[in-house]
């Protein structure tokens, strides 16, 4: 990630949140301790955020909550030609009349593309998606109430009983923070109580996440892997990785880039 998209990411940190470490940056830009350190002196001298022991915090008061993670905008651009792969590939377990949820995310964003020819029921809580489908295709969409958090354009509700609890799914397309042996991780706690309420409402879930996912770990664990059915991913996912999901008996679906950029441009 370059040094301008760092301290975009570093601003977009600070204005919701009290207080943001230099480990959650780093983590966020995947960039080291040192670097960060040293974007969090630039921005300080600048008089952009102030700088603190271990972190840094804004130099505006705080209004409005934020979620932990990156943005969505930053989310896209990173490993982005194996997070369209596994959308299009996973749009191919779609069929016209079926009702499915797609939650909000950097890979299931890709989604879009292929359902455009598609005419289905699509529950979504991603602002980005929405907008999309209703723009370009003949699926229906719906919505769920709550609160949208701008820097991940998502709809979140604090409460149990939303309109998401009548809707039924065929499926359900989920992204993630991490996934390892204990199951599927996010970061902040909202998305974490908001992807769980979904996951009742479908028959199967599908994850999709490109093969850094399985490298990582994040604080929360949304499901156990017991309650997926499928994963999406690249073909560079580890094959000690690949043994303990197929152990779990997972139905695990690998992409190859160039077979997808083949189909891409036919």
């Amino acid at each position: 990630m370059h040094e301008l998209e760092r301290h975009n990411v570093i601003l977009s940190a600070v204005e919701n949140r009290p207080v943001v470490t230099v480990a959650e940056l780093a983590a966020m830009t995947t960039a080291s301790d040192a670097t960060i350190r040293r974007d969090i002196t630039t921005l300080h001298l600048a008089n952009k955020v102030r700088r603190v022991r271990g972190g840094v915090e804004s130099v505006i008061p705080l209004s409005v909550a934020a979620l932990a993670g990156r943005p969505l905008s930053v989310n896209r651009e990173i490993n982005a030609e194996q997070k369209q792969a596994i959308a299009y590939e996973a749009a191919q377990l779609c069929e016209d009349g079926e009702s499915i949820i797609i939650n909000g995310g950097s890979t299931t964003f890709n989604m879009v593309y292929p359902l455009c020819t598609k005419r289905m029921q699509i529950l979504t809580n991603s602002m980005p998606i929405a907008q999309y489908l209703l723009n370009h295709s003949k699926n229906t969409i719906t919505l769920p109430g709550g609160t949208i958090y701008r820097e991940q354009d998502i709809i979140l509700s604090p409460f149990e009983n939303d309109i998401s609890r009548h809707f039924h799914a065929r499926r359900m397309f989920v992204g993630a923070q991490a996934i390892s042996s204990m199951g599927i991780m996010e970061a902040d706690p909202q998305v974490m109580q908001a992807v769980r309420r979904l996951i009742a409402q479908a028959d199967e879930l599908v994850v999709m996440a490109d093969s850094s996912k399985f490298d990582k770990r994040s604080g929360l664990i949304v499901t156990s892997l017991e309650y997926v059915n499928t994963i999406i991913t690249d073909e560079n996912i580890p094959d000690s990785t690949a043994g303990f999901l197929e152990e779990a008996d997972i139905k695990l679906i690998t992409v190859s880039l160039n077979s997808a950029q083949s189909k891409k441009s036919s």
